[in-house]
């Protein structure tokens, strides 16, 4: 997890715990002689909220000591903002599934100008959402990069994680993109539209060969060596047309 990561990053010099047990979603505990030692969010550790604090933030309760907040930075990537503006002009309803705490979730919500917005889920919840979305009969793309994104990345009909997610969320998703920013995701859409216009294009263009090609071969109006020039023709044509897509998405990368 990110934020385990930096957390061990932080502390290189404490010894590492035997016997941890992960609570997906929620956090780790460790069953100690002093009792159970908890590091994780705020209601898995039994702090209340308080709508205070921005960010991230992790806490660690237990041996009979004061609980102890951790708090982290996470800035948002450079164009969110844009892509998210992006896709809702393109007439995409974009949600926001976070299990973070509320307060910090909206504040990233407001930032993004998302109104549809839901904080605290576990990775069930997610799930469930994507489910029922689908059950709406409504194709679900889903972005993530988090280790609790994993589940729902499977479960969604198309998925996306960046290359700095874990190995596992990255296994889940459909597609991998690189770098530190979300226009990847703008690209992938645009490719399967052209990749989608071009299928039926190639199938009209199949049709309209055959429905003109096909009675002139049964009347013996057409040589077998023009009859097998043509459907050499043909392939190349649809080969051709196909091969726009790859000239069009090297044209749109080099600008």
């Amino acid at each position: 997890h990110p934020l385990a990561r930096a957390l061990a990053a932080a502390a290189p010099e404490v010894p590492v715990a035997e016997g941890v047990r992960e609570v997906p979603g929620r956090g780790l505990a460790l069953t100690a002689e002093a009792g159970e030692i908890r590091l994780g969010s705020r209601s898995f550790c039994g702090i209340e909220e308080d709508g205070h604090g921005r960010g991230p933030e992790l806490w660690l309760t237990g041996q009979g000591r004061a609980p102890q907040c951790f708090r982290f930075e996470d800035p948002l990537r450079p164009d969110a903002a844009r892509v998210v503006a992006a896709l809702r002009r393109q007439g995409m309803a974009v949600r926001l599934l976070s299990g973070d705490r509320a307060s910090a979730v909206g504040e990233v919500a407001r930032a993004l100008g998302i109104a549809d917005w839901r904080a605290a889920c576990s990775p069930a919840d997610k799930v469930a959402e994507l489910e029922r979305l689908q059950a709406e009969r409504r194709a679900v793309l889903m972005v993530g990069d988090g280790l609790n994104d994993a589940p729902a990345l499977a479960a969604a009909s198309v998925s996306l994680s960046p290359a700095s997610a874990a190995d596992i969320t990255q296994t889940s998703a459909d597609a991998v993109f690189q770098g530190d920013r979300l226009a990847p995701v703008l690209e992938v859409l645009a490719v399967a539209r052209g990749a989608q216009r071009l299928v039926k294009q190639n199938f009209g263009l199949s049709f309209a060969y055959n429905v003109l090609t096909v009675p002139l071969a049964v009347l013996g109006l057409v040589t077998p060596l023009i009859a097998a020039l043509s459907m050499s023709a043909s392939s190349l044509v649809v080969i051709g047309n196909a091969l726009r897509l790859n000239l069009r998405t090297t044209r749109r990368w080099a600008s």
